[in-house]
């Protein structure tokens, strides 16, 4: 890696840096606009005005906003998230457990789809203009265009209303058999697959196709080379870099993507504990939560932003 190579690398590793500090101030600032006051929600409508200031006192709910703040930034430095407001549990006990049952869903979805939409957007690239390219990018197209809920929606219709194969909700308790697996992750894996697959297909193909153009692939082409031969050694090798580039921009999105589907799945993953937060207003918790979704989502999009810079010689410029 050369000096140019390096600076660029660590410029974008800074500006992530550097926006996981905003974003840690749009995410207290938005938490302190949620309507309602915590005191008064945890005790109830019945509880008297002394009660409920007494519950803001020793919760340091009355402090200002920007002691709070610092408070809550150093904690997270240091590790400690805090303790819920809503069941007096520390933060990070809470999350463990459905960050891990998020993983293991992101995990399969990865599993499922990277080698479909590779499969997919390498072959449909290589038949451009083809039938089988003009159905399978109708076939994208017509996914894209369809709200990620709609989708969800409509698997709970075929495969738990009419086929009754799977459960509508997934609880992912019984991981001991192959069945329970699939019970478990069939739905909400096909939820997210169609989508990221939809994204992923079309940004590979685009990687594969302006390889396929380069003069080397036409010098090849005029030396008599098999078609199969070319991509296999000479387009693939050099759209490694955009392929991988597209690979972890389409997983980003698992980790917005998964709020709506562990809510209409019922899934017990870190989004769904978050949207369970936000009913009782357990700001500790919902900050958390929002953190740990923005810190994936940044150390994807910078992993893609530096192979997109190793692998390019023409964005180093």
């Amino acid at each position: 890696m050369d000096q140019q190579v390096a600076y660029l690398v660590l410029s974008r590793i800074g500006v992530a840096i550097v926006t996981l500090i905003v974003v840690s101030f749009v995410v207290f600032a938005a938490t302190e606009m949620l309507p309602g006051d915590v005191a008064q929600i945890l005790l109830g409508q019945a509880a008297t005005p002394e009660a409920v200031a007494g519950l803001r006192q020793s919760m340091k709910l009355d402090d200002p906003a920007f002691v709070r703040f610092l408070r809550w930034m150093l904690g997270l430095l240091s590790g400690d998230l805090g303790r819920s407001y809503a069941n007096n549990i520390a933060v990070a006990d809470l999350v463990g457990g459905r960050l891990l049952n998020t993983l293991k869903l992101a995990l399969v979805t990865t599993v499922v789809a990277v080698p479909i939409a590779l499969l997919l957007g390498i072959t449909t690239a290589m038949y451009r203009g083809s039938a089988y390219d003009r159905t399978v990018n109708m076939l994208v197209v017509g996914v894209i265009s369809v709200p990620e809920f709609m989708i969800a929606t409509l698997a709970v219709l075929v495969f738990a209303v009419w086929l009754r194969w799977l459960p509508a909700v997934s609880f992912a308790t019984d991981l001991s058999s192959l069945w329970g697996i699939v019970r478990a992750f069939a739905m909400p894996v096909i939820t997210q697959s169609c989508v990221i697959s939809a994204q992923m297909i079309r940004m590979t193909r685009a990687a594969v196709i302006d390889t396929l153009k380069t003069p080397y692939v036409e010098m090849a082409l005029l030396k008599g080379a098999s078609w199969n031969h070319i991509v296999l050694h000479h387009a693939l090798p050099n759209a490694v870099g955009p392929i991988i580039n597209a690979v972890a921009l389409s997983l980003s999105y698992l980790l917005g993507g998964v709020i709506i589907v562990e809510t209409v799945f019922n899934y017990p993953g870190i989004a769904k504990l978050m949207v369970d937060a936000v009913s009782t207003r357990d700001l500790p918790l919902i900050q958390s939560c929002a953190m740990i979704f923005c810190l994936g989502y940044l150390t994807l999009i910078t992993i893609a932003d530096i192979v997109a810079i190793v692998s390019n010689p023409r964005l180093r410029k």
